[in-house]
């Protein structure tokens, strides 16, 4: 277990050497982040194992630096002695010797290392946010009528590109709008020399173009106030800047990038030569379509002198065709007669048919027809209801108990309670009851009951 070495105990503890410098060790590189460090670079060793040992140091003070193998090894310059370096390191602290060092991961040389890192930083931020994407490019007029140039007026690259316009297709019109290309100053006035160019409405296209130079002298097309008016700007822009090998954040933006300015002059404006043999061949073109429409016209105007008759045929057939119309007409005038004649002989019989005292006959023999159905229905109903009277008068008879008393029987009941008797039991001797015969009733006394 790892004793702390600040930790608050009633009892005194003793650290070995080594256990004291690990403590330190751990507490340095726990409490501190990986870092970015500034110096030069002196007491630069490298030993067989491969590993850079250096000091890091500044006007006031220096640091124990080492740089492992396997991290040199993606440096792409030998460092040397008084060389001004940035490092991306860790804070550690060697046991052996209980010296204060940072370990170096990455190595880049200062100044151009840093602009580098900036140029990367804003390109990946203009990325992300579209600025490159290719949907936003403006395509570039075929034929310019105007070309604004955005540059130095006393640089090479001005003379190089009006020497290129002026070969390739003298008659267009080139205005210079003069910035500088370098510097503080630069980078505002190309935002507002674009953005004049924009307002002025007499270009149709423009050249941002500067010649060659190191990374600190091409930064004014690195910086983002650029890139955004670039991005703005209403006008096709192409960028030219630097040589070849060079690349910027104005070169991704512009809607055309070209590797040198005299490149961006030919690709601006075509070729006159081209453009003049071109005129030539629809010049070919033309005359063989003139001679192909002076033909037709003269096939047509023969097709109408054949066509052409003299007058009096004209009216001949005239006459011919105006005879013929009046016989269809006068026919066409008597089937139309026929047609309304026997219409109306038609709506004739359906009027007669449709009179009201026909009308009137006809619900009268309806009504007497009705009448008679009617009777026949009430006599059919009445001679059923008779037939079913009958039968049930006949039921009536066969079920009425007097008809029993009629054979011989009698009903007797109870004098007082008028309760029919069906069993001995329900009365005693010298009970008065009453007996029902088919013709009369008389009262009974019980003298005896025999069970």
């Amino acid at each position: 277990m790892t004793t702390d070495l600040f930790s608050k105990t009633p009892e005194r503890e003793i650290f070995s050497v080594s256990q004291l410098n690990r403590q330190a060790r751990q507490l340095l590189e726990t409490h501190l982040p990986l870092l970015w460090v500034e110096g030069e670079l002196s007491n630069v060793s490298i030993p067989s194992s491969g590993h850079w040992y250096f000091t890091l140091k500044d006007d006031q003070a220096q640091v124990r630096c080492c740089m492992f193998r396997n991290r040199n090894m993606l440096v792409r310059f030998k460092p040397q002695q008084g060389q001004h370096v940035l490092l991306r390191a860790r804070v550690s602290l060697y046991e052996g010797r209980g010296d204060y060092q940072i370990i170096a991961e990455h190595m880049e040389e200062a100044g151009s290392g840093a602009l580098q890192r900036a140029f990367d930083e804003l390109k990946l931020k203009l990325s992300q946010e579209g600025l490159f994407n290719e949907a936003h490019k403006k395509a570039l007029p075929s034929l310019p009528k105007h070309i604004g140039v955005i540059t130095s007026p006393t640089g090479a690259a001005i003379h190089d590109v009006l020497s290129v316009l002026e070969r390739r297709f003298a008659g267009i019109p080139v205005t210079v709008i003069p910035v500088a290309v370098q510097g503080k100053e630069s980078a505002p006035q190309i935002v507002k020399a674009i953005d004049l160019a924009n307002r002025a409405g007499l270009f149709d296209v423009l050249l941002l173009t500067r010649g060659g130079g190191s990374m600190e002298d091409l930064w004014s097309f690195n910086e983002e106030i650029v890139a955004r008016a670039i991005f703005n700007s209403e006008l096709p822009i192409v960028s030219a800047v630097g040589h070849e090998v060079d690349f910027t954040i104005a070169d991704f933006v512009a809607d055309l990038r070209a590797p040198t300015p005299s490149a961006a002059a030919e690709l601006l404006v075509p070729d006159a030569d081209d453009w003049l043999d071109k005129f030539i061949g629809f010049e070919v073109l033309l005359e063989e379509a003139m001679l192909r429409r002076l033909q037709q016209w003269q096939k047509h105007l023969h097709n109408l002198r054949q066509r052409l008759r003299h007058p009096r045929e004209r009216l001949e057939q005239q006459s011919q065709r105006l005879d013929n119309l009046e016989l269809r007409l006068k026919n066409h005038i008597k089937n139309l007669l026929g047609d309304y004649k026997n219409r109306i002989q038609q709506l004739q019989i359906r009027q007669q048919a449709h009179h009201p005292q026909v009308r009137l006959q006809q619900l009268n023999e309806r009504v007497a027809s009705h009448h008679l159905r009617l009777q026949n229905v009430q006599y059919r109903i009445i001679e059923r209801k008779q037939q079913a009277l009958g039968e049930a008068v006949r039921m009536l008879n066969t079920l009425n108990p007097l008809s029993t008393l009629e054979r011989g029987y009698g009903l007797i009941t109870d004098a007082q309670t008028q309760k029919v008797i069906t069993n001995s039991n329900q009365v005693k001797p010298g009970t008065s009851v009453n007996a029902r015969v088919a013709h009369g009733e008389f009262v009974c006394r019980v003298e005896s009951i025999s069970k």
